[in-house]
């Protein structure tokens, strides 16, 4: 007998966020390039203090951004979009963490909350500092 296709087989086949919800805001009038559309580095400017919540979370403490990966911008963010930043570990090491941060949206008067788009993503890698700003190592589990 043949298989039968439902519904939920068809959803599995949509990509969706990955990772932990971890921001969700709106795109305001002040966060906009002179074209009106939301600024690219406000859009990172989320990612960093998503992957810097996570990061600090999991390092019990303080922990600062050394590097992030290249990112493509796969389409704009538009002024009164419901942005989402997920977050998820990627890697531990001794002192650092390696993030993935996704950013997805839900279009302004899109009328399906299953509608996301995604925007873009890169990887932060963090590390954990001591309270005179020194790396630290990771606490245990």
């Amino acid at each position: 007998m043949g298989a039968v296709m439902t519904e939920l087989d068809d959803l599995e086949d949509i990509p969706g966020p990955e990772g932990q919800l971890t921001l969700k805001l709106v795109a305001m009038p002040k966060d906009t390039n002179l074209h009106g559309d939301i600024s690219a580095s406000w859009v990172v400017s989320q990612m960093e203090q998503a992957a810097e919540l996570t990061a600090a979370r999991l390092a019990k403490g303080r922990t600062a951004t050394v590097a992030l990966s290249s990112m493509d911008f796969l389409c704009p963010v538009r002024l009164g979009s419901l942005v989402e930043v997920h977050s998820q570990l990627v890697e531990t090491g001794t002192s650092s963490l390696k993030i993935n941060i996704e950013v997805w949206i839900l279009p302004p008067n899109e009328q399906d909350p299953n509608s996301l788009y995604k925007v873009t993503e890169a990887t932060f890698v963090m590390v954990a500092l001591d309270d005179k700003g020194r790396i630290r190592t990771l606490p245990k589990c």
